[in-house]
């Protein structure tokens, strides 16, 4: 059975929640939670690397999940959602590790790449983006091949600004079903990340309301022309209906030199739960491509 831990990190001045799997046999996999706002929950399936002999660590960032909540809001950003992450890193002595990062955790991975490469032994995104205006635009596209009377209740009540009511809730579902989880129910891990998502300040504030309407502070952020200066080994993981679309993958494909790039023919933005054992066996033969071993 695989080892495991949990506790606390004091991180800049802030306690942040951690967990830990398995041993340090091969290396460490430090895995970054999406939302943002999200928790590190919805990304256990990462911890079934340990039976590849690695150790995972996931964690909530501030603001989010069991980690402290600040007052002070202006810190709920990107670059020091970067510096959380490498300041946990060498408080917790993980050394160098593979850097897995979901969704806008793939956004904040190629960030902390960009500053802190010398830390890594490599970087994989899954769903993840360079670009935040062009993923939205791409989920926008997304949006337009809902059922007609779905895109009609959402045109309705985005024009009126009413993103609250329980008829524009269940449309947005409609997408979520589709384009951020295909399973039917959904995993437990899943339904307690968005919940706890919905109880803190950080999505609202940096997201906006939901997944495919980005209004929030990072609204305008793009990664892509310093990508190039990303030279570590990279895998970019995706599924084939994913809300961060296979366009945005191949973008960040691109971008980075010598990029692999894997994409889920049934999954949508959290493969590692649509096709859990396929996922498991790609992410570990590239570390082990990696490792050498």
């Amino acid at each position: 059975m695989t080892e495991e831990t949990e506790g606390y990190a004091q991180v800049l001045g802030f306690r942040l929640f951690y967990r830990s799997f398995g041993e340090t046999r091969r290396g460490v996999v430090l895995g970054l939670h999406g939302g943002p706002g999200a928790t590190h929950d919805y990304l256990r399936p990462l911890s079934d690397l340990a039976k590849d002999g690695y150790r995972v660590v996931l964690f909530d960032l501030l603001g989010c999940g069991r980690s402290d909540v600040p007052e002070d809001h202006s810190l709920f950003t990107l670059d020091h959602n970067v510096e959380e992450t490498e300041a946990l890193r060498a408080t917790l002595g993980l050394g160098s590790v593979h850097l897995i990062g979901s969704s806008y955790g793939g956004l904040l991975a190629l960030a902390y790449a960009l500053r802190y490469q010398a830390h890594l032994r490599s970087l994989i995104t899954v769903g993840g983006l360079a670009s935040v205006p062009f993923a939205s635009q791409e989920m926008q596209r997304l949006k337009r091949t809902l059922a007609p009377e779905v895109l009609m209740t959402l045109d309705d009540h985005e024009e009126r600004g009413d993103l609250q009511s329980p008829a524009y809730l269940h449309a947005v579902e409609a997408f979520y079903r589709q384009f951020l989880c295909r399973l039917d129910p959904w995993p437990p891990e899943m339904t307690q990340s968005l919940a706890m998502a919905a109880k803190r300040p950080v999505y609202a504030l940096m997201n906006g309301p939901n997944e495919f309407t980005i209004t929030g502070t990072i609204r305008d952020i793009d990664l892509t022309s310093r990508l190039g200066a990303i030279r570590v080994p990279t895998l970019v993981l995706g599924g084939r209906y994913d809300e961060v679309t296979p366009k945005v993958a191949e973008q960040i494909r691109q971008g980075i030199p010598g990029a692999r790039r894997v994409e889920f023919e049934q999954s949508s933005h959290v493969a590692f739960w649509e096709e859990r054992d396929r996922f498991r066996s790609v992410v570990a033969d590239f570390l082990r491509s990696v490792d050498g071993q």
